[in-house]
């Protein structure tokens, strides 16, 4: 092997050009020196320029070494008990003993998935290596060691505490990481200290892939006192009704007895006493699903006499159930509903009904519902949360919603913009007709301080919707107020929206909290202007100085002004802004989710402009006929007396509508699901004769039979494996005839704890079988909306879920020494080795490099100083320089 080498060759081209200026001067001198000195001359410039362009060009040493950099990789992971530690500490001791003239450099670990959490100190020891292997130009010798010895660091953090134990243990990542922090110019090495019980990656694939052996010793798992739920049991799919087992495994390190409880969803059903006996302890209880579609069996162990992890002392299991459909009424006040609900039920369709409190807001109690009907909610009683888990029902696990017709719905009910309105097949912006009276309002916004941040942009989003929904003949003018009142936007013309939005963009928080100008000002603005209706919003987060805001209030009122106050946070004058809007003869609201302002500002301005409703009696008109209405006669259908008015949007379908055109009944498709809206009511507003007509029950039946979620699981069976932070699912398919379906296109939308989604595509891997698998990083339930299609069309549908509780590193296992072997067979490390063993040297060399650049740059220095020597002084033996006689 050559042992030189140039980093930059290209700088080689610099000595053409070189050579041609220093022949041209030597051909060219005018000096009169004898030729042999301008020959030497010559000869010491060309080794000046030589050693120069080397030096650029990067001429480095090769040589081999056999030096070792050994990184220490130590498993700080929740498994790993103090025995285990103190074994550890042991083994560092040792290898410190044996390094010699090797490099040494400790890392512990204590992974969350797919990162290493290493020390400050490790990092800047491999980086000092680093350095001074490039830039160096004479070899590092490494010191003696002793337990104190820098060359190995500590695994502690900065502060001088140990790493804190994490819930996960990655080896593949931290082998990674190793190999990736040995300098060049060593033979690289990895010793890892590890029970062998990884939660994530491939350790044995990550260590034959790093090209680095791997010597691998093992630790002791956890010897404390420790109880843990290791699984439960349960069937993945029962009839309603059916009685079926949910099995669990209780593992114990030790004899001890505790109290077994078990919880469907939050209702406790068993709660029983039992010995634990050492190792394995497998308890049965019969249960059986009445209503719920979807149960979480949850079984907890407590009460027991010696315990380490409280973690992992329960678990958890879903469960499907089928029978009757199940419908969700969410109904403002749930006695005027009960009309309806006795109608589905005689129809055979279970219903419950509930308040908008009992909205769902969590996947798996929504789960529980083929469809969900909200009657006469408004948005501000619904928190965003309820809202969006109503939209990912819909959208990724097929649900059914509707939406009916009432006072507080729709555009009237604070809609306008939000994930249910996303999601209806209408719109609740709609024309105002032009014998409806102009509305003035004025939009008063506290800016001061304590509004920052979310609040003020809540507040700009709320002002802008608010605008968007206003009438071409109505006008609307924005104030702000902190310490001073500031005027945003002029009262002017609703229709000059965009210009309105820029102004209302411009509103920064900043200042205290004066409220009264800001009233008084609102108050001469809609004085003076000549709209039929006057309206003001009033918002605000704080306690304002003092004024006359009560005598402000009533002289609104007096002037037929209504005024709505606004109260953002725990930090407002309630009782203040509740008299304001009383004696205004508007609506007070309290949130303390600003993201619910722009549903309470649309809400208020729909209400205010007293145009979004139609209370004229009508007969509905069928615009499209659908199998929905099979066996009913329409023509024989009551009049409704009253609704509320909408616009339908572009891809849905018109069932039915008013006589003046307007949606009546409208649905579409979104995502999986499907939505309709209703746009009069079904109790006794405006539907009082509808009630009593006899196809009442029949058509909301077909309705929601139309709408609601659709599951056909008679040709599919999904089957759910999760471990190691993974779940591997199989879906198994046959046609009707019971033969294989193959090559179909089965999909699946996996929904995890923090509703964020993703859709995939499973492979087939036999007759009939498609498989696919997802991380499962998150504690919590992961919902699955399984579809098998078949020439576009959905064939089969099935929803699935799988529970995660606690993470795989609490649990009792003993050391994986199996997997400890594998990573050192696949790496070419050994299993167990000695301290001095991991010193020996096994044939195997490292290129060192040595950079000549500073060497270069000292000869080149010393030339050029004969150089100029042989250019001034002339060396001819007929100098005039003979000693005197």
């Amino acid at each position: 092997m050559i042992p030189f080498e140039l980093t930059r060759p290209g700088m080689l081209w610099l000595g053409l050009p070189l050579a041609v200026l220093i022949v041209l001067g030597f051909v060219r001198s005018l000096s009169d020196f004898p030729k042999r000195q301008r020959i030497v001359s010559l000869l010491v410039r060309a080794a000046v320029v030589t050693l120069l362009i080397l030096a650029v060009s990067g001429l480095t040493l090769l040589r081999n070494s056999e030096a070792l950099y050994v990184m220490l990789l130590t498993d700080e992971s929740l498994s790993i008990g103090e025995e285990a530690r103190q074994s550890a500490d042991r083994y560092r001791q040792q290898l410190l003993e044996a390094q010699g003239s090797h490099e040494l450099a400790a890392m512990s670990f204590a992974t969350l998935p797919g990162r290493v959490q290493s020390n400050a100190d490790a990092d800047r020891n491999a980086a000092e290596h680093q350095a001074a292997t490039e830039n160096a130009a004479t070899e590092n010798t490494a010191s003696q060691n002793t337990a104190e010895d820098e060359s190995v660091k500590p695994t502690a953090r900065v502060d001088g505490t140990r790493p804190d134990p994490r819930d996960g243990t990655n080896l593949a990542a931290a082998i990674e990481a190793a190999a990736g922090y040995v300098p060049p110019g060593y033979v690289p090495r990895i010793v890892l200290l590890s029970d062998g019980n990884e939660t994530a990656g491939d350790a044995a694939a990550a260590a034959s892939r790093s090209r680095v052996p791997v010597y691998t010793v093992p630790l002791p798992t956890r010897a404390d006192p420790e109880v843990q739920v290791s699984a439960v049991d349960v069937p993945a799919e029962v009839q309603e009704g059916e009685p079926f087992y949910v099995d669990v495994r209780i593992q114990s390190n030790h004899e001890d007895e505790g109290l077994i409880e078990v919880f469907r969803g939050d209702h406790k059903v068993v709660s029983e006493k039992h010995a634990l006996k050492i190792g394995e302890n497998r308890l049965r209880f019969q249960q059986s699903i009445d209503r719920d579609r979807l149960a979480a069996y949850t079984v907890r162990v407590s009460g027991l006499t010696s315990d380490t992890l409280l973690d992992n002392n329960a678990d958890s299991g879903l469960v499907y159930a089928t029978g009757k459909p199940r419908v969700l009424i969410v109904e403002s006040d749930p006695n005027l509903i009960r009309e309806l609900a006795y109608a589905l039920e005689d129809e055979g369709i279970q219903v419950d009904v509930r308040p908008p409190q009992g909205m769902p807001d969590s996947l798996a109690d929504i789960q529980n519902f083929e469809c969900v009907i909200v009657s006469n909610v408004p948005a501000t009683d619904l928190t965003t949360r309820q809202m969006r888990i109503a939209r990912t029902y819909v959208q990724d696990l097929g649900g059914g919603f509707i939406m009916l017709g009432g006072e507080q719905s729709f555009g009237l009910g604070g809609y306008y913009k939000s994930a249910l309105e996303e999601i209806l097949p209408v719109r609740s912006d709609f024309e105002k007709e032009k014998e409806k009276p102009s509305l003035g309002m004025v939009l008063v916004i506290d800016k001061s301080g304590s509004m920052s941040g979310d609040k003020m942009e809540m507040a700009k989003s709320a002002a802008r919707a608010a605008t968007e929904l206003l009438g071409r003949s109505d006008s609307v003018a924005v104030l702000a107020f902190d310490g001073e009142t500031y005027v945003i936007s002029d009262m002017q013309s609703a229709r000059n929206k965009q210009k309105i939005s820029n102004e209302i963009a411009h509103i920064e928080a900043g200042g205290g909290t004066t409220m009264y100008p800001a009233m008084e000002m609102a108050y001469e603005m809609l004085l003076a202007t000549q709209a039929k209706l006057k309206h003001v919003i009033l918002l605000t987060d704080g306690v304002s100085s003092p004024g006359d805001f009560e005598g402000m209030a009533q002289l609104m009122t007096s002037s037929k002004m209504t005024v709505s106050t606004v109260a953002v946070g725990d930090g407002s004058d309630v009782e203040l802004l509740d008299s304001i809007a009383r004696i205004g003869k508007g609506r007070h609201y309290v949130t303390n989710d600003p993201a619910q302002v722009p549903q309470i500002f649309a809400k208020e301005t729909v209400t205010a402009s007293k145009s979004a409703i139609d209370e004229q009696p009508f007969i509905p008109q069928v615009i499209r006929a659908t199998h929905a209405l099979a066996d009913i006669d329409m023509e024989a259908a009551p009049f409704l007396l009253g609704y509320v008015m909408t616009r339908p949007k572009p891809t849905s379908e018109v069932i039915l509508a008013t006589e003046k055109g307007e949606p009546l009944l409208a649905w579409w498709r979104y995502g999986l699901g499907m939505t309709a809206a209703f746009t009069s009511d079904a109790k006794s507003r405006w539907a009082a004769e509808w009630m009593t007509w006899p196809g009442f029950g029949k058509f909301w039946t077909q309705v929601i039979r139309q709408t609601m979620r659709k599951s056909d699981t008679r040709g599919i069976q999904v089957g759910v494996d999760r471990r190691n932070q993974m779940a591997d699912i199989t879906v198994d398919t046959v046609s009707d005839l019971g033969q294989f379906l193959n090559d179909v296109n089965v999909e699946m939308t996996v929904i995890q704890p923090g509703l964020k989604q993703h859709k995939q595509r499973l492979t087939q891997q036999g007759p009939g079988q498609y498989t696919t698998q997802f991380a499962t990083p998150r504690s919590g339930a992961y919902h699955m909306e399984i579809t098998v299609r078949q020439d576009d069309s959905v064939i089969y549908r099935q929803s699935r879920g799988t529970m995660v509780g606690y993470s795989d590193e609490l649990r009792i296992r003993p050391s994986n020494e199996d997997l400890l072997q594998r990573i050192a067979s696949s790496s070419g490390g050994q299993f167990a080795p000695t301290a001095p063993q991991v010193f020996e040297s096994q044939g195997e060399t490292a290129i060192r490099t040595t950079p000549l650049w500073p060497w270069l740059l000292a000869a080149a220095a010393c030339l050029l100083v004969l150089d100029v020597s042989l250019r001034r002084i002339d060396f001819s033996l007929h100098y005039p320089f003979a000693p005197r006689t």
